[in-house]
């Protein structure tokens, strides 16, 4: 089983949310929907601008953690060495 630590955004450069899933369809989806006073729901981060896949959960855990404490200029650099017009990769998640 596969999972996911993923990024997303509401614009290039603009606010971002972090998180990790084991589902990461499901999980963009409930994103999407808008979580009742979530931080993604204040801000409309909707856009899956960078995600990475990880066998066991512990070391998606572990990512997460280590992405929520980097710079902000890091996170921005991760997303646009992959993905350098921020534009959505829902598409590329691996079924």
């Amino acid at each position: 089983m596969a999972y996911f630590v993923y990024i997303l955004a509401n614009r290039p450069r603009g606010a971002i949310y972090i998180g990790s899933a084991r589902d990461l369809r499901s999980r963009i989806e409930q994103h999407r929907a808008g979580i009742r006073g979530s931080h993604t729901e204040k801000y409309n981060i909707k856009t899956l601008v960078y995600f990475e896949v990880y066998e066991e959960a512990i070391d998606a855990v572990h990512q997460e953690r280590r992405l929520k404490r980097w710079r902000r200029a890091w996170k921005d650099q991760l997303i646009e060495s992959a993905n350098p017009d921020w534009t959505d990769v829902s598409d590329q998640i691996p079924y």
